[in-house]
């Protein structure tokens, strides 16, 4: 017997966390449905999957509260995280379990569970660190955790790492890496990689792909400075802004590209479903976010479309890539390491052949979407007081 989940995530847009939480109520599809705090492409996807979704449309103080925070805001925010939580509750008293995929739908979950009487999971996709959130939300995250979450979920071991620096109870986390399937990674035919290459407008030359939404602690800007030192370099950026002043930061993107003279070599893509067609245009891989990653889900794809990869190093990247045997490691924003770690890749076909069929064996090996489905399911079971199934 299977307990019954009710997932929480509180966007609508596709990130790294919510591909991999598809992944997850899919898998539990008959026994489970999500619950969105808004719309948008993520829900369609969960539809396509054959996953029962509720929108629960956020009230806009809470919608507005971010990661920097602010006691004004979150102030604000209060009766609707309340009134949210109270909606939240009312359908969870159908499940076994609640399931949060993200820090604020934790926040209004870890309370629902509590009016509900139902234990609470949080799935801790985030680093919870001051680069990446304020003091307060840090604080108000790590006490939730700790009185209200039955288990905690981490997707590396830096993040578990975080939690605990944070003040949180070591007890409660169990760490289960992110999986990912192989196979449309591995589908990819030789036809297809030209076709992607033709419509991008690539030709013969050299190209290095980022594929991550476009935010400053993601650092495309650190690509393109790179690329001013390699001539004949293209760089394909896919991606997008979600949140509001990410789209700032797009914009100046486009603005030093021009600055730059690189328009003829930069190529914004946007969003796409046809990653895994793409990864393989691109002959490196680079993952350029200046702050620590918590796990670095474009890392393991690079890896597993056998592409040469590198990679920021700090944070979960590191439990992911071995300097110089499945990948390549550089210092966080240092375009110069950068630009002449691509130039020795691209210098160098034969061992760099060899260092993308070494990571992508170790990608296979290591992060696999039965082993993250298997953990997941431990953790679900346990904490609901069921005999584990997978």
């Amino acid at each position: 017997m299977t307990p019954r989940i009710l997932f929480l995530d509180h966007v609508g847009v596709l990130g790294g966390a919510e591909l991999s939480l598809l992944d997850v109520a899919r898998h539990f599809a008959d026994v489970s449905r999500v619950a969105l705090f808004e719309d948008g492409p993520f829900r369609h996807r969960l539809e396509e999957a054959g996953v029962g979704v509720d929108v629960l449309a956020a009230p806009e103080s809470v919608k507005k509260v971010s990661r920097e925070g602010g006691k004004g805001g979150d102030l604000k925010s209060l009766p609707g995280v309340a009134a949210l939580a109270w909606r939240v509750a009312r359908r969870a008293r159908g499940y076994d379990v609640l399931y949060a995929n993200s820090q604020k739908s934790f926040v209004v979950g870890s309370v629902a569970a509590r009016l509900a009487r139902k234990p609470m999971i949080w799935h801790l996709r985030d680093l919870l660190t001051d680069d990446h959130f304020s003091a307060s939300h840090r604080r108000l995250a790590v006490t939730l955790g700790n009185r209200l979450a039955t288990r905690v979920i981490a997707n590396s071991e830096a993040t578990a790492h975080a939690f605990v620096e944070s003040g949180g109870r070591a007890d409660r986390v169990r760490v289960v890496y992110n999986g990912i399937d192989p196979a449309p990674f591995e589908a990819v035919t030789p036809e297809e990689t030209a076709a992607a290459r033709r419509e991008i407008g690539l030709g013969d030359a050299p190209a290095v792909g980022v594929f991550s939404r476009l935010s400053p602690w993601k650092g495309q800007h650190v690509l393109l400075d790179a690329l001013t030192r390699m001539p004949g370099l293209h760089a394909v950026l896919v991606g997008g802004a979600l949140f509001g002043d990410e789209e700032r930061y797009a914009a100046s993107l486009h603005e030093k590209v021009v600055a730059y003279g690189l328009s003829d070599r930069v190529h914004f893509l946007g969003f796409r479903r046809d990653v895994p067609r793409l990864l393989h245009a691109v002959d490196v891989v680079a993952h350029t976010s200046v702050a620590p990653e918590p796990f670095g889900r474009v890392v393991v794809e690079g890896m597993l479309a056998g592409r040469p990869v590198v990679a920021t190093r700090a944070g979960g990247v590191l439990e992911i890539v071995e300097d110089g045997v499945t990948g390549r490691l550089v210092p966080p924003g240092d375009a110069a390491a950068l630009a002449e770690t691509l130039g020795a890749l691209l210098a160098a076909p034969a061992r760099t052949a060899a260092l993308a069929r070494a990571g992508r064996e170790a990608a296979r090996r290591r992060f696999s979407r039965d082993a993250m489905l298997e953990g997941v399911a431990r953790q679900i079971c346990g904490v609901a007081g069921f005999q584990a199934v997978t």
